[in-house]
């Protein structure tokens, strides 16, 4: 049995609400509220970046397998899109924080929001091979808007890690499959601040058609339906399009509820489907199964079916969980928040 060996994860504390940035720029706000379904999102302080998040849900992640020693671990993999270095990994800092061997491979991965699941089947194909013992995935952002764009109301801080092995698995992976296209719906030129998009490509031949063929790929090759699966986990962008997504699929809206946290933390992009994931796993029983895609702009998608065994009980409460980060929160206004973005370089560009 391959599959989830343990999980962590990390939200900042801070939040700023729809309301007080439509405030500063003339919007209206019931508008963006009602339209991404996003209350407010989580904004990352002077002393977070991608690496400092990361590390934090690294931590509580081996928080939930104790009987492990750190050095276990053969493979780290960081996938984001707001890495703090252009030129020097994130990974090998993580690992130089949780006391992981230097006899490991370490990469920073860049896939828009799907480079952590990246990671994860990476992570699958050396342990099934018997290369390493146990190999962690993080997905983790502090995701950049422009001001006054759209994404400003969604694009959030935030990360989830993820540690794959074949022993005292809490999820068994018994699946998973990948769809790939290249469609300009979203990018960032090499020294730009702030990211571009392509609107007309961002929903149906963006996110609709990459997630639901990828998911339709998996259940065929497992052979399953919806109804095998008890959660369903989509990259939520916003609150609208994983609904949409679980409805064309033909997924309830039941299914989808208990992973569904963008509306009180925003968009955390690399860490959005997985966040997600450990929420599920945060209350799932064991026998559960769960499917999972994740989606990056690109275009691409990675599925994952999972079953939930009988060690999830004993380890989920040995760290904090995603309602735990999900409540501790201090609102703050624009102004804070665009220190703590250090928000207007590059604005215009």
């Amino acid at each position: 049995m391959i599959g989830i060996t343990a999980y962590g994860v990390y939200i900042p504390r801070w939040r700023i609400k729809v309301e007080e940035i439509a405030r500063v720029w003339g919007h209206d706000a019931e508008r963006y509220r009602e339209g991404l379904l996003i209350k407010e999102k989580a904004v990352p302080a002077l002393d977070e970046d991608t690496v400092t998040l990361s590390v934090e849900a690294a931590r509580n992640a081996l928080k939930r397998m104790p009987e492990v020693n750190p050095k276990e671990i053969g493979a780290l993999y960081v996938g984001s899109e707001s890495h703090p270095y252009a030129v020097k990994p994130t990974a090998t800092i993580v690992a130089e924080a949780v006391n992981a061997t230097p006899s490991l491979t370490a990469a920073d991965l860049e896939f828009a929001c799907k480079a952590g699941t990246a990671g994860i089947q990476a992570c699958m194909g050396l342990v099934e091979a018997g290369y390493i013992k146990y190999g962690m995935s993080i997905g983790a952002d502090t995701a950049q808007a422009q001001p006054a764009d759209v994404l400003e109301y969604a694009a959030a801080a935030g990360a989830a890690a993820f540690i794959v092995g074949k022993d005292e698995v809490i999820a068994e992976i018994e699946g998973t499959y990948s769809f790939t296209r290249d469609v300009p719906d979203f990018w960032r030129r090499d020294g730009s601040a702030y990211p571009r998009h392509g609107g007309r490509f961002t929903g149906e031949e963006g996110y609709f058609a990459q997630t639901i063929n990828c998911t339709r790929g998996l259940m065929e090759r497992l052979d399953t339906t919806p109804e095998d699966y008890d959660y369903a986990v989509f990259h939520q962008p916003n609150g609208k399009y994983p609904l949409r997504a679980a409805d064309i699929l033909g997924f309830s809206r039941e299914k989808i509820v208990p992973g569904l946290v963008v509306a009180d933390v925003g968009n955390t992009y690399s860490g959005s489907s997985l966040i997600g994931l450990a929420a599920v796993l945060d209350g799932a029983e064991a026998g559960s199964r769960i499917l999972m895609t994740s989606y990056g702009s690109g275009a691409g998608s990675d599925s994952f079916s999972l079953v939930v065994t009988d060690n999830v009980d004993a380890k989920r409460h040995l760290a904090p969980s995603v309602d735990y980060y999900v409540k501790r929160r201090i609102y703050i206004d624009y102004s804070l928040y665009s220190k703590f973005k250090q928000q207007y370089k590059g604005f215009g560009e």
